[in-house]
């Protein structure tokens, strides 16, 4: 499958304020979408419009030719999706969080290659605790876990990098560009600068537009 991903004539508010208007893009397989803007342009907005999250105030988000709208579970299935919040039980460990939240998508968990993942993302000595005893980094690398566990087409990742150190920033920036290499695509926000060098990395400003 070459998916394609597009957006024509977005546009958003909140409450009653433009948070941007008149946002196009075709992105296709391995594509990267580095999405910048200032506090306060609309980042998280857009990007859960892209999930199907938020309703545009105009515009259609179209994936593989569709309306998201119309795909539902469909498109669901397709999208891996990392918000603000860790989106963890706090009672549960590390694995058996990782179990739950695959679990939600219908995929199954190799256990061995879970614990493989999260011993690499630095979290050997804490696998065995109830993540509320983990520090805010330790479980953005849990949720992370799921980026080398879930099978998706695309990625929509709201500041994937806070809170991480910069050995996990580096290893996240290397499963992202593996991801695209194998023919995924990727939009993210960061207010870090992204170390990656790569030619399928696009730029799209809410203050500016869009450039190829």
């Amino acid at each position: 499958m070459n998916p394609t991903f597009s957006i024509h004539q977005l546009a958003s508010v909140k409450g009653n304020r433009l948070l941007y208007k008149d946002i196009d893009f075709t992105l296709t397989a391995g594509n990267i979408l580095y999405v910048q803007g200032a506090n306060g342009t609309g980042k998280t907005t857009l990007l859960r419009t892209l999930c199907g999250l938020s309703k545009p105030l105009r515009g259609t988000v179209d994936w593989c030719g569709k309306s998201i709208y119309a795909l539902n579970e469909d498109y669901a299935r397709d999208l891996f999706y990392l918000g603000h919040q860790a989106a963890l039980q706090d009672d549960l460990t590390p694995l058996e969080n990782l179990a739950f939240l695959l679990a939600l998508v219908g995929e199954d968990m190799d256990d061995a290659e879970a614990r493989r993942v999260l011993e690499t993302l630095g979290l050997k000595h804490v696998l065995h605790l109830p993540v509320r005893l983990l520090s805010q980094g330790q479980k953005r690398r849990v949720s992370l876990a799921r980026l080398w566990m879930q099978n998706a087409l695309l990625w929509i990742l709201d500041e994937p990098y806070a809170a991480l150190d910069a050995e996990a920033i580096r290893l996240l920036e290397l499963r992202i560009k593996q991801f695209s290499e194998a023919g995924g695509i990727v939009v993210m926000t960061s207010h870090q600068a992204l170390a990656m060098q790569t030619s399928q990395l696009k730029h799209l400003s809410l203050d500016n537009s869009f450039e190829h």
